[in-house]
């Protein structure tokens, strides 16, 4: 998948989420479903995956590959990359949330606002150095995900659409 063709997906699977969030009453924000995140700690959990990913690809580049190398295999595709993530999240927990994000605090109906306005503004960043970056940095960078290892940059901007897709879906099936 080429760079303008994951900028686009980023942003294809960025709507449904902000969508929904329009139409959800501040109720939702710090109550959740019996055993689930509430919508709140939702949005806190994607804005803490995209952060570091925005701030990794704002270092230079040798840096990134002073600290963790660079790949050692060929890119995966989309699918390829989604259908690893939902194995891993099945050897963790069958399904439920990764032990990276136990105790996550659940935000206040204050902070709503100003989570959901610094996720979109995190998203449309990462569209942006996406569109950026040289096909070389995409594909020899890689970076650590804490549940997948080390990714090529290409495959976990993938994976950050795919993972605002899975709790988008969460958020529509459990409320």
């Amino acid at each position: 998948m080429d760079k303008d063709a994951i900028a686009d997906l980023l942003e294809q699977k960025n709507k449904p989420l902000f969508k929904w969030l329009e139409n959800q009453s501040n109720d939702k924000w710090e109550t959740g479903p019996d055993g689930k995140w509430t919508t709140g700690q939702q949005i806190l959990h994607l804005l803490q995956s995209i952060k570091p990913l925005n701030n990794a690809l704002s270092l230079p580049k040798f840096v990134l590959r002073y600290k963790f190398g660079k790949t050692n295999r060929a890119v995966r595709d989309y699918q390829t990359v989604v259908k690893r993530y939902q194995e891993r999240l099945l050897d963790i927990k069958k399904g439920r949330v990764s032990p990276f994000s136990n105790n996550m605090k659940v935000p206040s109906i204050k902070e709503k606002q100003y989570l959901i306005n610094r996720l979109q503004v995190e998203s449309k960043k990462l569209q942006y150095k996406t569109k950026k970056l040289s096909d070389k940095n995409l594909d020899e960078g890689v970076l650590p995900h804490p549940l997948m290892g080390k990714m090529p940059v290409r495959e976990i901007i993938m994976w950050t659409a795919y993972h605002t897709e899975h709790h988008t879906k969460q958020l529509i099936e459990n409320y």
